[in-house]
């Protein structure tokens, strides 16, 4: 089967089985970036406490971490682990908001995709996964995100080797299919999904999973 008829084939059997997904939460695009950067080496129920500490300091907002002590910062985000690295990427990605569109990240949503990765890797502590995720899920740009979910369904599908560099990973599926950014945030939602409930890391539930039928 050739790629594009494959990944359309994984998509629907992902989407029949389980639904959509909503993904991603927040409130606001700045909301979605700011959980796209806590959610790094962490899981997301220690985000959510960290948002909601920011949210009571009535500190969600660019201009208030801006301008916000970093003790202070990386106190409020302490939940999300790591937080006094997170409160400085935290500050580098609001100067990076004010030197290109004045703090106002709603502003970028118009911007050239692939110029505003570039410029999002350029900022200290911004990898391809948290890249891609801020402008798939708060900018709405048609990226995909791949993370370690992503890699494990692709290695055991033998479709990409385990060890692939992040951009082939993420070549693999914008290759083939049409740049839609609702499609990409809900293909990438329902493979985590299906990695948490059946692809698993130890013990993989594999005549359960919607994507059985797939397997080689």
């Amino acid at each position: 089967m050739k790629r594009e008829a494959l990944l359309g084939a994984m998509y629907a059997s992902m989407l029949e089985s389980m639904g959509p997904s909503h993904w991603w939460p927040g409130d606001t695009p700045f909301e979605i970036a700011v959980g796209a950067i806590l959610t790094q080496n962490t899981n997301w129920a220690n985000v959510e406490k960290a948002i909601d500490n920011l949210k009571r300091a009535d500190a969600l907002s660019a201009l208030a971490i801006r301008d916000m002590p970093l003790p202070e910062l990386a106190e409020l985000i302490r939940p999300s682990g790591y937080f006094r690295m997170k409160a400085q990427r935290l500050k580098d990605f609001t100067a990076f908001l004010d030197a290109e569109c004045g703090l106002d990240i709603e502003a970028l949503m118009d911007a050239d995709p692939d110029a505003t990765r570039e410029s999002l890797l350029a900022v200290r502590g911004i990898g391809p996964e948290t890249a891609d995720s801020i402008l798939l899920y708060a900018l709405g740009m048609p990226t995909f995100v791949v993370d370690s979910y992503t890699r494990r369904i692709l290695s055991r599908h033998a479709l990409i080797p385990e060890d692939a560099p992040y951009d082939e990973m993420r070549d693999f599926f914008m290759d083939v299919l049409e740049p839609d950014a609702s499609m990409f945030n809900e293909f990438h939602a329902l493979l985590v999904r299906v990695a948490k409930d059946w692809c698993r890391k130890g013990e993989p539930l594999c005549d359960k999973c919607p994507l059985a039928p797939y397997l080689p």
